[in-house]
């Protein structure tokens, strides 16, 4: 009578280590806090690495200080300021003090604040930028009127959208006549509020150096054009072109090598 065996489970037991493997040991809860640091402070590198590289190429914001901007920018505004695409007539624009505009002021010994302030995680708050509005470009144009307003290439600036006005009276475009064309690689600047803005106006007679040449901010000290409030929250918006600058032809000939000062007198 054939008999029958059972047969053998060769099957290793579940959750038993393989025959000549390692044995494998518990990780620690020093080893589990170890892991936890390394991955934070690898994504703390790499977001401070991206916010710089946004910083550096993309867009930085800068806080706004004073008063020249009003009522276009108010003191504290935060604007973001992109460093891609140019800028054009009529743009609004953060650019470094080109030298002298700005009173030297003692810079914030708070380390953290500097830092932050360099990756771009807060906005700018220092005092070696200026923003103003873009009104010649290389080779423009720009002189006042008996009429009481600007002219660029021979186009009448309509400046109601965005000079300063309080009360329904709106400050005047100039107080001081001037007739110059913009040199090459650089552009002439005011403020929305006139009445309260250091610009380009305010250095055509300057002649400690070569006349009129600080009243123009070379292009390459432009940071770049603003595109919009984005705080506080009630004041968030974005810049748009104003119409007037859309009827501004070319300049009809070469921007100079150094300002042309057809007529310029002391004062803004």
């Amino acid at each position: 009578m054939a008999s029958t065996t059972d047969p053998i489970d060769s099957t290793p037991d579940e959750g038993a280590p393989a025959e000549g493997a390692p044995e494998q040991k518990p990780v620690t809860f020093g080893r589990r806090v170890l892991g936890w640091l390394t991955e934070g402070v690898l994504i703390i590198v790499g977001a401070i690495v991206i916010a710089t590289l946004l910083r550096t190429f993309v867009g930085q914001m800068f806080v706004i200080p004073s008063g020249s901007m009003e009522n276009t920018l108010q003191p504290s505004d935060r604007v973001l300021v992109a460093k891609f695409g140019g800028f054009q007539r009529g743009d609004v624009v953060v650019f470094e003090d080109p030298g002298s505009w700005l009173t030297p002021q003692p810079r914030s010994t708070n380390p953290v604040k500097t830092a932050l302030e360099f990756v771009g995680v807060l906005p700018n708050s220092g005092t070696e930028h200026l923003i103003k509005r873009v009104i010649g470009m290389p080779g423009d144009h720009v002189r006042t009127q008996e009429g009481g307003y600007l002219e660029v290439n021979g186009e009448r600036l309509d400046e109601s959208a965005y000079l300063y006005a309080q009360d329904g009276l709106q400050v005047a475009p100039f107080t001081v006549p001037f007739d110059i064309i913009v040199p090459k690689d650089a552009i002439f600047v005011l403020g929305d509020h006139r009445n309260a803005s250091n610009d380009s106006r305010c250095r055509l007679a300057d002649v400690s150096q070569t006349p009129g040449a600080s009243a123009f901010v070379p292009v390459d000290k432009v940071v770049g054009s603003a595109v919009a409030i984005v705080a506080p929250l009630p004041r968030l918006s974005t810049f748009n072109l104003p119409a007037t600058f859309e009827n501004i032809p070319e300049p009809a000939q070469p921007a100079p090598d150094k300002p042309d000062l057809i007529r310029v007198e002391p004062g803004c």
